[in-house]
């Protein structure tokens, strides 16, 4: 199976299955001699862990990150950086009765026909559990821009057709939902409770901003900065699509309206094309949205076939996510920070900051 690689100068590889014993990455091209943070890094694995609140699955799973390689006397060596997880709360019977059959909105049956084998314990790589290894990878890669000026926040902005109104982002981490609107989170938080009451799903948008970054990240043609931000979001499972800016907006205006007047080096008028021009980075914030996709994973009857070509109805069984835009949210930053310090250091270089 190819794929598990992401990156070019830092590059990470994950592994691990949603079932199996334990979920990790290797960190390879990461600067030597940095003082990593690892309280800083739990704290992103527990932004994320499952079992927070009602309007999340109720697998209890502590997330603790282990450092196999790569860190010495509390600064990293330059060598792999190895961080590990071990899975405590699998319960793998719950599968037992999908063996045989795809689950309507999952990978079970593109895997089938492209390897004629699947791990179907909870969908194996193709699972949701696989983000923990990009949350450990991207909360290396925040501290590191973090040294660096750079800050990554992302937010709930819409849940179902509930859209978030004023901001403040001091209320973001307040409410289960990671909504900077505190008004329309409660109500985000009761269309999710209805819909697990009714054994449905919903989705939503995550919006992104990253600030601090410099002209220069990111290169014409199949480097572009945009480009490699698309390919690391839609690369999550549940993510069916980005916008940057003004994104599907951007043709209500013209030409003279959409473009950012530069007053000087470091002066825009406006930022309507979220902060990359041509692939490259303006200094401008970056800002994009991600749309997030209802969890495949429902408690209502289904339609499907099994392995012979029978149909089938099938209810899923097991602990799953209502909604998985709230702990989507510091997946997006980590991917994000992932494919920034990558160009970062394609850019200016390894050269350690501290």
């Amino acid at each position: 199976m190819a794929g598990n690689s992401f990156g070019e100068l830092y590059r990470i590889t994950t592994f691990g299955e949603s079932h199996g014993h334990a979920n990790g990455v290797v960190i390879d091209g990461i600067e030597p001699g940095f003082p990593l943070d690892l309280e800083a890094v739990q704290a992103q694995m527990d932004r994320r862990r499952p079992g927070q609140s009602s309007i999340t699955t109720e697998r209890k799973e502590r997330d603790q990150i282990q450092v196999m390689s790569g860190l010495f006397e509390g600064k990293t060596t330059g060598a792999p950086l190895t961080l590990m997880l071990i899975n405590e709360q699998q319960i793998s019977k719950d599968y037992d009765s999908i063996k045989d059959a795809f689950r309507p909105g999952h990978g079970d049956f593109g895997y089938q026909m492209k390897y004629g084998f699947r791990d179907y314990r909870g969908g194996g790589r193709s699972s949701g559990r696989e983000t923990s290894a990009r949350v450990a990878a991207g909360a290396v890669a925040m501290q590191l821009l973090a040294h660096r000026g750079v800050s990554i926040t992302a937010h709930t902005i819409q849940i179902k057709d509930i859209h978030a109104g004023s901001y403040n982002p001091n209320v973001i981490e307040l409410n289960p939902v990671r909504c900077a609107d505190q008004e329309k989170a409660l109500e985000m938080e009761r269309v999710i409770t209805e819909a697990s009451r009714r054994g449905e799903s919903v989705g939503g948008v995550v919006a992104c901003t990253c600030t601090g970054i410099p002209p220069g990240l990111g290169d014409p043609v199949f480097q572009k900065l945009d480009a490699l931000l698309a390919h690391g979001i839609i690369s999550i499972g549940a993510v069916k699509a980005i916008a940057f800016g003004e994104g599907f907006s951007s043709p209500q205006f013209f030409g003279s309206e959409f473009n950012d007047p530069i007053r000087s080096f470091h002066e825009f008028d406006s930022n309507h094309a979220g902060g990359i021009l041509s692939g490259i980075s303006t200094g401008q914030d970056i800002t994009f949205r991600a749309a997030v996709r209802p969890t495949p994973s429902i408690y209502t009857s289904q339609q499907t076939i099994d392995l012979e070509g029978n149909p089938r109805t099938m209810v899923i069984e097991g602990r799953h996510d209502p909604c998985i835009v709230p702990r989507i949210v510091p997946v997006i930053e980590a991917m994000t920070a992932l494919v920034l310090i990558d160009r970062w250091y394609a850019q200016f270089g390894r050269r350690t900051c501290v």
